[in-house]
């Protein structure tokens, strides 16, 4: 592993700054990581499409600016020149966008989503795009049309989902940066089980437009990083209002990175960190108890206060959101019938008529899945149903909010486990949809509030990363990244290293693999 490729983005921005190392360097450096570890068949399978010119190409045009230096030099972002991968769901100009499925297999944007016009004003190289469940449906990334990804820790388990593919390549040292879409745990859940630190704004802190929309009540793009800091700097990059996203929240982007120094820099006096009763206990293995325990001492180490709060519908909050996340999918999908959007197919008897065509389309194109939950979503807003469940989901989503409401008087921000369990086996859940639903137990609460949610890593079980959540009130997303950085810190100075450093050597398990199998 190279120097380069180890280093956080703040301190490859730094280096790129002091002319210690090159943009074009440190593109290169990871467009030959990705070479040695992203093999589809037997490596990571991060990415789905490498954009190595257009990368390249940006990354000397940040060269030549910083050699020629001046008021543009001091203009630059700073994350100008810093490598950055991009979840395959959100639409970028002249590279393919699939959303993980065969129905938009060969599509081309030819546009940019908000958060990519803003990566391409701050000049952050585009690595490529990284695989995801196909339309952002699945917490394993086993059900894209394109293969599964692998976790880098272990290849033999999955990296979490929906954006496994965009955890997965900065676990691997693939990209120092990446940005996901979270619905119900889509960059927090892969972020715990990776290793890395993911984050879901506050919703309608960041634009949504160019994001295929999944549930769009609960979908946000937000970072995937390998520390706090980073997190927070990508954020403030690409937050703020858009016009173009009538959900976009009219107020400046906060402070996160300042945020973010300061948690890591001070103490947590007078904080008060609430321990969420019903998001712990049964169902959550002993080793993800154990860091969770740990990762309390040092808060209170740090000065925090903890206090237990109790949010009673929480206990509903899975059933809600797998009722309102599927209606609106199946909405939102309806589009993608081979006539308005998506590859068309024909039916093989020939016998062609608009319903027919929207029929072998569909089957085709959509895997199972998606077929699921449109199925599922479909139901519940059909006549004489929807009153009994996405009406009464809605009630208790209003509920959730109050338990949130609740909860925050007594506490400053949220404490909880990212996910239940570490990294399971690639295909022992596949099969069982509900064992598969269950993973986001922890992080859905946040996307039926709207409440901002950062995972951290907290230590290892059995040698798999275990997630920290915190959660704060909407718009308080500087709060979430100061505690968070302030307890990555003393984990870091306890561990005397960052977790991720002890991830094993990908280039040697990848070769093995590919020899084993040839």
């Amino acid at each position: 592993m190279t120097n380069i490729i180890s280093l956080s983005a703040a301190e490859l921005a730094e280096k790129l700054r002091a002319g210690e190392v090159t943009s074009v360097e440190a593109v290169n450096a990871y467009l030959a990581r990705i070479a040695a570890v992203d093999d589809a068949e037997h490596g990571v399978h991060a990415f789905l499409h490498i954009n190595a010119e257009e990368a390249l190409a940006v990354a000397a045009e940040v060269d030549a600016i910083c050699a020629a230096g001046g008021a543009e030099a001091e203009a630059l972002h700073p994350l100008a020149g810093v490598p950055i991968a991009i979840k395959d769901l959100i639409v970028t100009k002249g590279q393919p966008t699939t959303a993980g499925s065969k129905m938009l297999d060969g599509w081309v944007s030819p546009y940019d989503a908000t958060v990519i016009e803003k990566i391409r004003a701050a000049k952050l190289p585009m690595l490529g795009k990284t695989n995801l469940d196909e339309f952002a449906q699945g917490s394993s990334t086993e059900h894209s049309a394109f293969g599964n990804t692998r976790n880098p820790w272990d290849l033999s388990r999955i990296p979490g989902g929906s954006g496994g593919g965009s955890a997965a390549a900065v676990a691997a040292f693939e990209a120092p940066l990446a940005l996901g879409t979270d619905t119900g745990g889509s960059i927090r859940q892969p972020g715990a089980v990776t290793g890395t630190v993911g984050a879901k704004p506050t919703y309608g802190a960041v634009s949504r437009y160019g994001a295929i929309a999944m549930a769009s009540s609960l979908d946000q793009i937000g970072p995937v990083a390998r520390t706090v800091l980073d997190s927070a700097l990508l954020q403030e990059l690409i937050g703020g209002h858009d016009p173009k996203d009538s959900t976009s929240l009219p107020e400046a982007v906060p402070a996160l990175a300042d945020a973010a120094r300061e948690g890591a820099s001070g103490d947590l006096a007078g904080v008060r960190v609430g321990v969420i009763s019903e998001l712990g206990g049964e169902g959550y293995e002993e080793g993800v108890k154990a860091r969770f325990e740990e990762s309390l001492e040092l808060l209170k180490a740090r000065g925090a206060e903890i206090v237990t709060v109790s949010c009673p519908n929480f206990k509903y909050a899975l059933a809600a959101y797998y009722l309102i996340m599927p209606s609106e999918m199946s909405s939102n999908l309806a589009k993608f019938d081979g006539v308005r959007y998506g590859n068309r197919v024909l039916p093989e008897d020939g016998n062609v008529t608009i319903e027919r065509v929207m029929g072998a389309t569909r089957a085709a194109g959509f895997g199972d899945e998606v077929k699921r939950r449109i199925i599922l979503g479909t139901y519940a807003l059909s006549a004489g149903y929807y009153d009994a469940y996405y009406g009464s989901a809605q009630k208790v989503r209003t509920l959730i909010q109050r338990d949130f409401a609740a909860a925050f008087e007594q506490a400053d921000v949220l404490i909880s486990p990212t996910a239940p369990t570490v990294a399971f086996e690639l295909g022992s859940k596949i099969d069982d949809p509900l064992a598969m639903y269950l993973n986001d137990i922890a992080t859905i609460p946040a996307n039926l509030a709207g409440v901002p949610g950062i995972s951290i890593p907290g230590g290892l079980s059995e040698g798999l990363p275990v997630g920290i959540q915190f959660l704060a009130p909407a718009h308080e997303d500087a709060r979430m990244y100061r505690v968070a950085a302030a307890l990555e810190d003393s984990l870091v100075k306890q561990w005397g290293h960052p977790l991720l450093s002890e991830a094993q050597d990908l280039e040697q398990a990848v070769a093995a693999a590919k020899e084993g199998k040839n």
